[in-house]
């Protein structure tokens, strides 16, 4: 089958609400490999530190606690950083990582879907694990922002997706059910989440991965977001 094509369980409602993971899916977080060298740092710890922000943020989450991804990211990054010989103080160069998290630009296929989608009549929204602020200038920067109706964080759902608390907490916000609504994510844990809180799902698989057999498969697959408007049935 092909990336462009609809696979998994079958839609029985159109969605009416697409909502949108951010980091990743909607941002390019390659260059903040340069930000961990820019400080002194190898380059390859630039995923090391997500993929370690997202393990404690779910942590957090399965213990029934909570935290903003800003706090989780900065103690991350200090544990990394802790005995690593950088060119400056540890404090500066956790501020120079977090602060190329606002610098950020949209994936090159965004911009177009988005406009699609939203000529196509779609509610759009956005759920990010992290802040709305880093959300706000992304889109904002790309000229796209008024295409939005809400952008919205999982730091006022008190748990983090895939919990599926923070996917009824979008519903409630878009006034969907969230039979409703699809949400659109390049990460399969957050496919998986969503699918278990009972939302239509669209895999935007931008490299050929394998989908994990382990985890409910997506309704959609594409390799770029414009593939997503004709996939939908317009």
């Amino acid at each position: 089958m092909g990336l462009g094509e609809a696979k998994g369980r079958g839609l029985t409602v159109k969605p009416s609400v697409i909502v949108f993971d951010v980091n990743e899916t909607l941002s390019d977080m390659s260059p903040l490999a340069g930000n961990f060298v820019e400080v002194g740092a190898p380059a390859f710890l630039a995923k090391l530190w997500f993929a370690a922000v997202l393990r404690d943020g779910f942590a957090l989450t399965a213990s029934g606690d909570s935290g903003s991804f800003a706090d989780i990211g900065s103690e991350a990054l200090r544990g990394l950083f802790t005995g690593m010989e950088l060119n400056r103080d540890i404090e500066p160069a956790v501020q120079h990582i977090m602060d190329g998290l606002a610098g950020l630009r949209l994936h090159p296929d965004v911009a177009e879907g988005i406009r699609g989608l939203q000529a196509a009549g779609y509610r759009l929204a956005t759920l990010s694990n992290g802040s709305t602020k880093v959300a706000e200038k992304l889109l904002t920067d790309a000229g796209i922002r008024d295409k939005f109706e809400l952008l919205l964080s999982v730091e006022d759902a008190s748990a983090w997706k895939p919990g599926k608390v923070s996917y009824e907490y979008a519903a409630s916000a878009c006034g969907a059910a969230t039979e409703e609504m699809l949400l659109v994510a390049a990460h399969p844990w957050d496919i998986h989440g969503a699918s278990r809180a009972g939302l239509a799902t669209a895999w935007l698989n931008r490299t050929g991965a394998r989908y994990p057999d382990y985890f409910q498969a997506p309704e959609h697959t594409v390799s770029r977001l414009p593939e997503l408007v004709p996939a939908l049935g317009g």
